[in-house]
């Protein structure tokens, strides 16, 4: 059995939301927690310290080890349990490193293109505005 894995996502992002929401991971690694990225939590802080902007991606923190953008979802589909379409559909998409580093960059700006859409700011957990 591994450490907790913690999610942490853009609570306001339906596709983000909704991956956190459907994503099962398998039961040897245990529960997935999830935590909103536009709460000031603890995990947020530590993703900000680590220099990671959570509006470029999110982040798995498992083991004690941060995953950033690709990397969380290619790690995330490794851990998903078999069960479902779309736990499986993820696994066949993502569990390939050069897969995810292909498919993230898109999926992420049709994401920044939904929040503004949407009138939602970005987090700028980095300050960068």
């Amino acid at each position: 059995m591994t450490d907790e894995a913690v999610l942490i996502y853009d609570g306001e992002c339906p596709f983000c939301a909704r991956y956190a929401q459907l994503v099962r991971l398998r039961d040897s690694v245990g529960k997935l927690r999830l935590v909103n990225a536009r709460e000031n939590t603890e995990e947020l802080k530590e993703v900000t310290r680590a220099g990671l902007d959570i509006d470029g991606g999110m982040v798995l923190k498992l083991n004690g080890r941060l995953y950033y953008g690709s990397e969380a979802m290619q790690v995330l589909a490794l851990l998903s349990s078999r069960s479902g379409l779309f736990n499986r559909l993820n696994r066949w998409i993502f569990h390939s490193p050069r897969r995810a580093r292909l498919l993230y960059p898109p999926l992420r700006g049709i994401r920044s293109l939904v929040l503004k859409g949407l009138g939602r700011k970005p987090i700028d957990n980095l300050d960068k505005r």
